[in-house]
């Protein structure tokens, strides 16, 4: 049970979310669907919160006195507006492409971000993550336990 949580911990992790956190289950020899599941909630669990706070957050940041807080939210700012540019051309469907890019930096955590400098509607966004979530889990999880290495014949 304790190593169930630690993959659900390691899944809520900003940039390396569930496609860390799935390799993690893997090498601990859990079973797939269920670290499938624990990393999918734990990816998802943070996305309504970033979705209504994150402005509020962030314009605090700016405005507060400590340099570094201006400095991180500059960054944070920038990224989010990088990936709202490639969100949002197509929105719905470019955000969960976004998402589902099993690559560190376009998960849940930053896909909430880009939606949220967007002004993307909670109803609208939150399924759109959630699908980019099960499409970069599924991915991962096939490569993680080697579904995908079976195929080594073809190389």
């Amino acid at each position: 049970m304790q190593k169930y949580l630690y993959v659900f911990l390691i899944s809520m992790v900003p940039v390396i979310e569930l496609r860390a956190a799935i390799p993690v289950g893997a090498g601990f020899g859990l079973p797939f669907f269920y670290t499938f599941l624990a990393c999918v909630i734990g990816n998802m669990i943070p996305v309504p919160f970033i979705l209504l706070f994150i402005r509020k957050i962030l314009a605090w940041m700016q405005n507060c006195r400590v340099k570094f807080f201006n400095k991180v939210s500059n960054w944070i700012v920038n990224k989010g507006e990088r990936a709202a540019a490639k969100i949002s051309r197509f929105e719905f469907f470019g955000l969960m492409l976004f998402v589902a890019l099993p690559l560190p930096g376009t998960g849940a955590w930053t896909g909430a971000l880009g939606a949220a400098l967007l002004n993307m509607r909670m109803r609208r966004a939150i399924p759109s993550i959630f699908l980019g979530v099960l499409v970069a889990g599924v991915i991962v999880t096939l490569i993680a336990y080697g579904v995908v290495s079976g195929l080594d014949w073809l190389i």
